[in-house]
């Protein structure tokens, strides 16, 4: 990136402060500031004392004509500002006429010093340089032929100017490459805010949907519970001989309600909380994790659904992340047996522990209709619920598979790695 690309793309936040005043730096017509006036008037001091001081052969008398020539000389630095490259032109252009036809033997530094400067910082280096090494050998040639002087003795004029030109290349260059450090330096700062404000807005985003997800398996399957008990229960209240089913029924639904609810208020709880991205509280994962299993499937046998629930392999603790995910695979899979399997409908949920893994399968047998023909239950078009599964597996790096059985009824079929025991999480 180049200097003047940077400074295009530093925004104000980012410039340093200036150290001058308002009204010194405040741009008049054409860009004109009285900071720059007040550089003119020293220009223009130190060219009229080499007007003074300077005679030599063909030399113009020291006049007011020539006091004049010499400060024409400065005043294109007054729209430095604005055009730093056309004043350093510009200012050559002038002393190069000033020299055939109106000359005083006056140093060219103090009338390049600033131009030569401002070009450099813009980006003109090799410009700056070829103009000052330009009136430099034209001088030396000059004045060898005319004066007939020894190489020595010439080096020895001119090694004032060299210097005052080469040092105002030099400070040119040095400021251009600490201002480009600076601006490049502020654009990475920048860019390094925004990511970071990318990364949080990420990572915020990802914690509502976690949120969004916990809420709806939470009241999906609580809400689905309830509807088939307070269903069962309505059905009920039209036979006296039914009072204990009935009070059963009601009883479920208190429990699955509180239960509904404290889990309501678990997750929305964590909206509290500072910092984003805390995905369970201490003991959060315990009340959501397989060991609700026994809850969940009296829950579901209550509303109606038998469940006959099978365990493989050694049984085992497993990461809080794993845990959770395992519940709300088994919470969505029989909640969606009790929305469109029906009354009767019998579930098998299988846990088989393997070394490195976790084997979730929760099988239905289907619903029978009127004509006593089995129906596959899985997901309605348009539902979110196997997706959401899909989307826990993955989480834990799992992954899940769900559809019709060849024999009628519906499998999900979920694999968790789990670390072995000894293993880190």
């Amino acid at each position: 990136m180049t200097y003047r690309d940077a400074v295009r793309s530093v925004t104000p936040a980012d410039r340093p402060r200036r150290r001058l005043p308002a009204w010194a730096v405040a741009e008049g017509p054409a860009g004109v500031r009285l900071f720059d006036v007040g550089i003119v008037a020293l220009v223009i001091a130190v060219i009229e004392v080499n007007v003074i001081t300077g005679s030599g052969p063909g030399a113009v008398p020291l006049d007011l004509r020539a006091y004049l020539l010499g400060a024409l000389l400065a005043v294109p630095i007054l729209f430095r500002h604005r055009w730093p490259f056309q004043v350093m032109i510009a200012c050559a252009a002038l002393i190069f006429f000033y020299y055939i036809f109106a000359r005083r033997n006056i140093s060219p530094a103090p009338v390049f010093f600033v131009p030569l400067y401002d070009a450099t910082l813009a980006g003109y280096l090799i410009w700056a340089v070829s103009i000052a090494a330009g009136f430099m050998l034209t001088g030396l040639v000059v004045v060898e032929t005319s004066t007939g002087e020894g190489l020595a003795s010439l080096l020895s004029d001119f090694l004032s100017q060299i210097v005052i030109l080469a040092l105002a290349v030099t400070v040119g260059e040095v400021v251009r490459s600490r201002r480009a450090l600076a601006a490049e330096t502020a654009i990475r700062l920048r860019l390094a805010d925004e990511e970071r404000a990318a990364e949080a807005a990420r990572v915020v985003a990802e914690e509502r949907l976690r949120i969004a997800r916990e809420l709806h398996d939470t009241v999906a399957h609580s809400m689905a519970t309830i509807t088939v008990q307070a269903g069962s229960a309505l059905h009920l209240l039209d036979s006296d001989s039914q009072v204990h089913r009935l009070r059963t029924a009601l009883t479920a639904i208190r429990e699955t309600s509180k239960g509904a609810l404290t889990e309501m208020r678990s997750v929305l709880g964590q909206l509290r909380r500072p910092e984003p991205g805390g995905h369970h509280a201490p003991g959060e994962a315990g009340q959501t994790g397989l060991s609700r299993l026994e809850a969940l499937r009296e829950a579901v046998a209550a509303a109606g659904a038998p469940v006959t629930v099978t365990v493989e392999g050694d049984r085992r603790p497993l990461p809080s992340e794993a845990d959770h995910s395992a519940y709300r695979i088994l919470q969505e899979s029989l909640t969606n047996v009790l929305r469109h399997a029906g009354t009767g409908a019998a579930a098998r949920v299988c846990l088989r522990y393997q070394p490195d893994a976790l084997t979730i399968t929760v099988t239905n047998d289907g619903t029978a209709n009127g004509d006593g023909v089995v129906q596959e239950v899985g997901v309605p078009a348009g539902g979110h619920g196997i997706d959401g599964m899909r989307e826990r597996a993955a989480s834990v790096g799992g992954e899940l598979t769900a559809g019709p059985l060849p024999g009628g009824g519906f499998q999900v079929k979920a694999t968790l790695p789990v670390p072995a025991a000894g293993e880190p999480s």
